[in-house]
């Protein structure tokens, strides 16, 4: 169905004066448009149950294109004043998403009925999927992928990968408890049902100590499913003498009495860890 918008799509990736051209602009701005009513995805699961993905590189060409053939251009708002090349996303009653006073998103992001977004903002190429709530002050970077009913709490901070294009953007599975202030960027990937504690920071390179058994198993970049996970540290010496480095702890497993939609603490207490 999207084979000749990928082929325009890659010709102008490979020769840029292609964008000066009229049918090349609205190939780009047709995939823009699928990837906004979800129709696209940067990314996309290919085996929901190993979570497996694969990047759709093209459709990261075709928003990265976007953007040289976008005019610059004032928007306003009662006094408040902008100047920037992106709209934002609309017509959010007819979407079936519930948007409080605040929250931004951009045209180009898919936001799923049932939705919510606090005061938030979510930028072009992400995926929002139904019943996920992107709480207050919460960011969702461009390319992101975020399952059903997560929920990023307040202050989270979602990275956005946009180039290289062959990189996996951040990947947040479904049902996933993403605490106060966590950051997760790099690409990492959240699989399903995870909870990280607030302040949790997960890089691509950041090392996720499972502590569960006997020895110590890292993970770098992914946390896998149903793991509950609390910020932590670990020795590392240098030059100049030992030091305490940050990392990530996986003290257990979510447990199946644990409703999906519960506190925070109460998927913790399970565990004698309050965060």
């Amino acid at each position: 169905m999207y084979n000749e918008l990928k082929k325009i799509v890659e010709q102008a990736w490979e020769e840029r004066t292609l964008l000066q051209q009229p049918d090349v602009q609205r190939a780009i701005r047709a995939v823009v448009e699928a990837v906004d009513k979800g129709e696209l995805r940067t990314a996309e699961p290919v085996d929901a149950e190993k979570s497996l993905w694969q990047v759709n590189e093209w459709v990261k060409k075709a928003i990265i294109l976007y953007f040289p053939i976008q005019p610059m251009r004032k928007m306003e708002a009662g006094e408040l004043e902008w100047f920037d090349k992106m709209e934002l996303k609309h017509g959010y009653e007819e979407l079936g998403v519930r948007v409080v006073p605040q929250a931004v998103a951009r045209y180009g992001a898919y936001i799923a009925p049932g939705a919510i977004l606090m005061p938030s903002y979510v930028n072009i190429g992400a995926y929002v999927d139904t019943g996920t709530m992107v709480d207050t002050w919460a960011t969702v970077g461009s390319c992101a992928q975020i399952g059903r009913h997560v929920h990023l709490s307040g202050g989270v901070g979602i990275g956005g990968v946009l180039e290289p294009v062959q990189a996996a953007p951040v990947i947040i599975e479904d049902n996933c408890f993403i605490g106060s202030r966590s950051i997760v960027v790099e690409g990492a990937h959240v699989c399903r049902e995870a909870v990280l504690g607030s302040n949790t920071v997960i890089t691509g390179s950041t090392h996720i100590i499972d502590v569960t058994g006997p020895e110590p198993v890292t993970y770098k970049g992914y946390v896998p499913a149903r793991s509950v996970v609390v910020p932590g540290s670990y020795r590392k010496q240098f030059p100049a003498g030992e030091y305490s480095v940050s990392c990530a702890l996986i003290i257990g497993q979510r447990k199946e009495s644990t409703d999906k939609k519960t506190s925070l603490n109460d998927a913790l207490r399970d565990f004698g860890v309050s965060i």
